[in-house]
């Protein structure tokens, strides 16, 4: 079976001097991480253009990881100000104000709600400060913490919430900046408590996989980020009960992308349940193992990989909504009452009413 490499292995493969697998499928973080260092690409055919030249005219789709040295995080105060003072840093705190004007744009955030990380290195992150709008927010309002939540720099106090983007960044190395807000139609599923279906929707399964529930912690606390931190491992939307949504990926965008697919999901899911139908199985598992396939190709763990076919789409928790159905009108044909048993009716309601009486 050929493998799937992301830019992580491409970066591990480069630092132990192992080889590419010429037959490996490259995701598209995998082919920005040879652009520089295209020529350790080996050779698929005497006959075939070079690799720096066959990328050269490959289109190309957008990549916004951040990408830095490991173990070469800057260590003294000068060092982390020119750090985060740098052009290339700067452009990740204005992607970041962007992104906060369209949570609040699309009503996922009120008031000073929801929380954007960007981890830039072995122990950095980026993050949107506390008690701020995030439709309002300028670069100049970014803070740099470190793993551990400690502030290293900016004016501006960071969120608490920082803490359970931290206990997933702990845990799962692919998560490279989260997305947290209380967009509408999710946050209802999270606040029913029900753990919206699977096998319905392509675009859900590929991009979200299975959306999991987390039980309900006091927001930013500890016990908080190693609840969501263990359940975020392994699922990159996470339903916080009574509390909202966080969603994670390689980049900001594709982070905030997924807060998107979320709520468009969950709001297609209780349109549909309305109706009356019946959602079931959906696509069926053996459509579904196609949607685990793809995501592994494009670089996105999935822990759905290994389950039979009758275990992946298993929406057997999921209770639709309930139909109420009026019944008609009664016909006017229907027979009119008889008087001997309205009277009968009518005498022992009088005996019944005397003995309660008594």
């Amino acid at each position: 079976m050929r493998s799937v490499l992301t830019a992580q292995d491409i970066d591990q493969l480069l630092r132990t001097g192992a080889p590419i697998p010429a037959d490996a499928i490259l995701t598209p973080s995998a082919r920005d991480a040879l652009k520089d260092r295209a020529s350790l690409l080996p050779s698929r055919s005497s006959s075939a253009p070079s690799a720096a030249s066959a990328k050269s005219s490959e289109p190309t789709v957008p990549d916004y990881e951040f990408r830095w040295t490991p173990g070469k995080d800057p260590k003294t105060p000068a060092e982390i100000a020119a750090f985060f003072n740098s052009p290339a840093i700067h452009t990740l705190k204005e992607r970041m104000c962007d992104i906060g004007r369209r949570m609040w744009s699309k009503d996922y955030t009120d008031g000073n709600g929801g929380n954007l990380t960007i981890r830039v290195g072995d122990n950095l992150v980026l993050c949107t400060p506390t008690l701020i709008s995030k439709g309002f927010m300028q670069p100049s309002d970014i803070a740099l913490i470190d793993m551990d939540g400690k502030q290293l720099a900016g004016t501006r106090k960071r969120t608490s919430e920082a803490m359970t983007h931290l206990g997933i960044m702990k845990r799962q190395p692919m998560c490279k900046a989260c997305c947290h807000a209380h967009p509408p139609h999710a946050t209802a599923f999270a606040v029913a408590r029900v753990q919206p279906p699977t096998c319905l929707i392509p675009e859900a399964d590929i991009f979200l996989g299975k959306i999991a529930l987390a039980p309900y912690q006091t927001p930013g606390s500890q016990e908080n980020a190693d609840t969501v931190g263990e359940i975020g491992k392994d699922n990159q939307c996470v339903l916080m009960l009574n509390h909202g949504v966080i969603t994670w990926g390689k980049d900001i965008e594709d982070s905030y992308w997924k807060m998107e697919n979320a709520d468009s999901y969950c709001r297609t899911i209780w349109v549909a349940s309305q109706l009356g139908g019946e959602l079931g199985d959906g696509v069926g598992g053996n459509k579904a193992k196609e949607f685990v396939k793809i995501r592994k190709m494009l670089g996105m763990p999935d822990n759905r990989d290994g389950l039979k076919e009758c275990e992946l789409c298993d929406n057997s928790d999921f209770r639709p909504g309930v139909a109420c159905v009026v019944p008609p009108p009664a016909s006017p044909d229907s027979p009119a009452p008889d008087p001997q048993v309205e009277a009968l009716v009518a005498q022992l309601t009088e005996q019944i009413m005397k003995q309660l009486k008594a």
